[in-house]
């Protein structure tokens, strides 16, 4: 089944099913409890991505300063913003799938099952493949920089603000840049 047809029927089906239970729950126990209960449902998100929330953040703090990537940790972390914005969102289903993630042996089970179905590259400075420093080449206009020593003199022995020569980031004399006698150069 595409993709698009998926997100298409979510986007129609989940407001449709939670209207039908919003009616069926109203139904049973009026229209103030429902909305209360709905309420009720979001301050709890809220206080339980603070407390699992926090209590994950010290446990991937703890694995990284041991050296060990958090990934099973990192995927439970996204778990929690997802159950927590559910719990948000007014519905009841939405509260309960909500409700589910929060459950930490649950919530470890799937992100068991993501970490183990990813496919992760780590790159590491100086490793075959990994990051590595540029040449220092630079690729400038010509009108945009002058020939300048480290006496802060251009090819003709006289310095850039007063010959009124372009600087090297293409502003002139009085454009704000700093003099060398003023840097302590």
């Amino acid at each position: 089944m595409p993709l698009g047809l998926i997100l298409l029927l979510a986007l129609i089906g989940l407001p449709l099913i939670e209207i039908a239970v919003f009616v069926e729950v109203g139904s049973e126990i009026g229209a103030v409890p429902t909305i209360l209960l709905t309420v009720l449902t979001a301050l709890a998100g809220t206080v339980m991505l603070r407390m699992q929330g926090l209590s994950l953040l010290t446990r991937m703090r703890a694995e990284m300063d041991r050296g060990e990537v958090p990934g099973e940790d990192i995927v439970q972390g996204a778990l929690i913003v997802v159950a927590s914005f559910l719990l948000l969102v007014p519905g009841f289903v939405t509260d309960a799938v909500g409700i589910a993630l929060f459950i930490p042996p649950l919530r470890s089970l799937i992100a068991r099952a993501v970490v183990r179905n990813a496919r992760v590259t780590v790159v590491r400075p100086g490793q075959p493949g990994g990051a590595r420093r540029g040449d220092g080449v630079v690729d400038l206009d010509p009108d945009a920089w002058s020939d300048v020593n480290q006496n802060g003199r251009n090819g003709n022995g006289d310095t850039p603000w007063n010959t009124g020569d372009r600087l090297t980031d293409g502003r002139g004399p009085n454009d704000g840049a700093a003099r060398p006698d003023e840097t302590g150069r």
